[in-house]
């Protein structure tokens, strides 16, 4: 895989900042916050993400049976900080097989979870919260609503919005998408060090889910 940023709403490749813009241009999308290449699922490149995130680095807690993290994705630059930040998953399905789950936090427009839902992006869409939410979550003491958005046969989608960012995850299979319902609570690994003992969450080999999704085009 290429180690130079590219688009996170499309893959292709990114143009610098220079004397006339400050910031990183897709030749399709314009301006955009630059996905950085994706990281291994280990401690020290979990500090990495921790140290530059401005955004919630989310994580089902507890994790449903099984479960370890398989990835990490950023999206953003030196000067902006990370302004999306993904978490990949994978473990036992409820229906059989392996299950996938990214859990992505980003600010508006970015565009990254989008496309790893297979959405034209960059955001929900007008009116996915016009109905009654399909979950809730808990995340420090709040519920945190989370409605289906819709996606692509292989895929299971949900969105809402928490602490100023979008938070979405997306299961594949699609039928993965019934943990939704065992996930009890968030976690922000940002603050894995409060309250009592330290979060320490479990590490796989990295996941083809991610990497498949987030390829850079050629």
């Amino acid at each position: 895989m290429k180690s130079d940023p590219s688009c996170p709403r499309c893959g292709r490749a990114v143009h610098p900042p220079s004397l006339w813009s400050s910031a990183w241009q897709c030749d399709a999308h314009g301006p955009v916050a630059p996905l950085q290449p994706l990281r291994d699922p280990n401690p020290a490149t979990l500090d990495l993400l921790l140290a530059t995130a401005e955004v919630p680095v989310w994580i089902p807690w507890p994790l449903p049976t099984g479960w370890v993290i398989t990835g990490f994705a950023q999206a953003g630059d030196e000067r902006s900080g990370g302004l999306a930040a993904a978490v990949a998953l994978s473990g036992p399905a409820p229906l059989g097989g392996v299950g996938e789950l990214v859990a992505v936090a980003e600010d508006p427009g970015i565009g990254l979870a989008a496309r790893l839902a297979g959405l034209e992006g960059p955001d929900p869409g007008d009116g996915f919260d016009s109905g009654p939410p399909a979950g809730k979550i808990r995340h420090d003491g709040h519920e945190i609503a989370l409605w289906s958005v819709p996606a692509g046969d292989d895929r299971a989608v949900y969105a809402g919005e928490a602490m100023a960012s979008w938070v979405w995850l997306v299961f594949s299979p699609a039928d993965a998408g019934v943990l939704i319902c065992e996930i009890g609570g968030l976690r922000d690994l940002r603050d894995r060090n409060d309250g009592g003992a330290a979060l320490e969450p479990p590490f796989g080999a990295p996941t083809p889910f991610l990497y498949d999704r987030l390829r850079p085009l050629d």
